[in-house]
C-alpha cells in the first residue's frame, strides 16, 4: 500500500507510550496497534484530527505517501 503510517516515530518524537496515546484519543490500545502496523483500510477524520491534537502534529507528519513501483507490480 502506498501509504505508509508513521504513527510510532511521532510517537518517539513526543515521548509517549501508545497506551497513553489511545487514552487521549479514545480507542482501544488494539485499534491503535493496528493502525501503527498499517493494518487498517482506513481512518475517520475524527480519529485522525485527535491524535494530531494529542501529538501536536499534521496529518503528514503520521501519514506518507509513497507511490509503488509499477515495474515490480
Amino acid at each position: 500500500m502506498p501509504i505508509i503510517i508513521t504513527l510510532d516515530v511521532m510517537l518517539a518524537r513526543r515521548k509517549m507510550k501508545s497506551r497513553e496515546l489511545a487514552k487521549m484519543v479514545g480507542i482501544t490500545e488494539a485499534n491503535l496497534s493496528l493502525l501503527k502496523s498499517g493494518k487498517v483500510k482506513g481512518i475517520r477524520f475524527s480519529t485522525l484530527e485527535a491524535i494530531c491534537t494529542a501529538l501536536d502534529c499534521q496529518p503528514a507528519d503520521i501519514l506518507v505517501y509513497e507511490p509503488e513501483d509499477e515495474s515490480n507490480g
